[in-house]
Formats: C-alpha cells, sequence, structure tokens
C-alpha cells in the first residue's frame, strides 16, 4: 500500500518558504534603507564640498576681475597720456612748421632746407 503524506508536511514546507521570503524581503528592504541613508550622507558631504569650492571660486573672481578692472584703467591711463603727448607733439611740430616758414620768408633758411625740414616734420604728424 502507498505511504500517505501527512497533511502537516506540506503545510510546515510551506510556512518555511512564507519566512524564508518575508526574511528576504526585510532584508532587502533594509538593506535599501542602508543605501538610502549612505546616498543622502554622500549628498550633504558633496553638497557642502561644493559649497565651499563656489565660495572659493568666487572669492577667486572677485580677485581676478579687479585686477583686470586695475590693468584696464591702468592702460586707458597709459593711451591717455600717450593721446594727449600726441596731440600736444603735434601742435608743437606745427609751431615749428610756422616758424620754420617764417626763417624761409627772412631768409635764414633757403627753400631747400624749409622743405627738408619740412618732410621731416609733417612724417611726424
Amino acid at each position: 500500500m502507498a505511504r500517505k503524506k501527512r497533511p502537516g508536511h506540506i503545510e510546515k514546507f510551506l510556512k518555511r518558504a512564507d519566512k524564508a521570503i518575508d526574511d528576504a524581503v526585510k532584508e532587502g528592504i533594509r538593506r535599501a534603507d542602508e543605501i538610502v541613508e549612505d546616498a543622502a550622507e554622500f549628498g550633504k558631504i558633496a553638497s557642502k564640498e561644493a559649497h565651499q569650492k563656489s565660495v572659493e571660486l568666487k572669492k577667486i573672481a572677485k580677485i581676478e576681475g579687479e585686477r583686470l578692472k586695475a590693468e584696464g584703467e591702468r592702460k586707458l591711463n597709459k593711451s591717455i597720456s600717450k593721446a594727449k603727448k600726441m596731440t600736444s607733439s603735434q601742435k608743437n611740430d606745427l609751431e615749428t612748421l610756422a616758424k620754420l616758414g617764417e626763417l624761409r620768408k627772412v631768409g635764414i633758411l633757403t627753400e631747400k632746407e624749409f622743405q627738408t625740414k619740412k618732410k621731416k616734420i609733417l612724417k611726424r604728424i
């Protein structure tokens, strides 16, 4: 005669399987929670480091901006000074040319001497 399985054996097996599944789910949830906590901590650290780097970069940008501004002002002042000198120099050259013209009229300079000096002066202007 065939042996009959006891009804309690399958139920015990199913209970153990259910418990194993429940334990696996709980372990998975626990591990997922740990991962989320680690990720949140990492996010805080990364955020703090990013903020610190941002502050450093702002300081560097401010210093560089001030340096560029000072350099620009220096170059601008140099150009203005140069322009003033050129204007002054041109004015002096024109005055010299007028004086040379007077010297030619009174006979102190020859026409050739006057033309030579005039060419030199006009090249500078």
